[in-house]
């Protein structure tokens, strides 16, 4: 690949547009999309769909950008505080994201009660929503590095593979280094993919949040594998702070599929 890449899509005068804007754009607007048309098939209501998602942007967007703040370089935005609402200038955390979308839907489903898939029934209402909300998300995660990549952002270690990429605005010198963004983008878009099979086939059959902690699995644990080839993230305990932030995601998820074995177990015995 060639070292021209440019994270501004087209110029007219004042106005600029970014690709890492486009593609993101591009995923809230399809996520939305399957969101809305999943409510229907599930004898929901599209309205529903369409207010939840109002609400999730901006959480999920406040989340994020908060991410960003406290994860990852808290002592420069708390020493320039003004620029935490600048997002224009970079910084969005995909951890923080999951936090504020989970946050906001709590909040939501606490306040606008919305009835369930049928033929759920009582406690689970919530959580089968919650699932058809998590199908579409691993979409938005494969936009959002696409954009990261034209931004030259969470580029990863130098490569002598022949799809190594340079990226002239992260080093004035620049050496081909691993498109991680790109892995994580591929891996992000077969998790969604495997996601929209299991539900299409199986269903209400699957356990309530079945979905959701099968996407905390296996998104954070490849997030963590992938962290091993990114450049120079690396903190003091020998992890990057992608890693340390992507290991209670994966421990919650694990000890979740396995207190649904154990419990499967003893239905089975009883």
């Amino acid at each position: 690949m060639t070292n021209t890449l440019s994270p501004i899509l087209l110029s007219l005068g004042p106005l600029t547009i970014r690709w890492y804007g486009l593609f993101l754009a591009l995923g809230v607007l399809l996520s939305v999309v399957i969101i809305v048309r999943l409510f229907k098939q599930n004898n929901l209501k599209p309205q529903n769909a369409i207010d939840l998602c109002i609400w999730l942007i901006v959480g999920g967007l406040v989340g994020a950008r908060l991410g960003e703040v406290l994860f990852y370089e808290p002592a420069f935005y708390f020493s320039h505080p003004l620029e935490i609402i600048f997002i224009n200038h970079g910084g969005l955390s995909s951890h923080g994201m999951t936090l504020g979308l989970l946050i906001t839907f709590f909040i939501f489903v606490r306040y606008h009660p919305t009835p369930a898939p049928s033929p759920s029934k009582g406690e689970g209402n919530w959580k089968r929503i919650a699932d058809i909300l998590i199908i579409p998300i691993p979409l938005l995660a494969t936009f959002i590095r696409i954009g990261n990549f034209f931004n030259s952002e969470i580029v990863g270690k130098a490569t002598n593979l022949p799809w190594g990429v340079k990226f002239p605005l992260y080093e004035a010198s620049p050496v081909f280094r691993h498109p991680s963004q790109l892995y994580e983008a591929l891996v992000a878009l077969v998790i969604c993919y495997l996601l929209f099979v299991i539900w299409k086939k199986y269903g209400h059959k699957l356990p309530p949040l079945f979905l959701t902690n099968l996407f905390f699995l296996l998104y954070f644990s490849s997030r963590f594998l992938i962290e091993f080839l990114k450049a120079d993230y690396q903190t003091s305990l020998g992890l990057t702070m992608g890693q340390i932030l992507s290991v209670p995601f994966v421990l919650w998820s694990v000890t979740w599929f396995i207190l649904l074995l154990v419990g499967e177990g003893k239905r089975m015995r009883s």
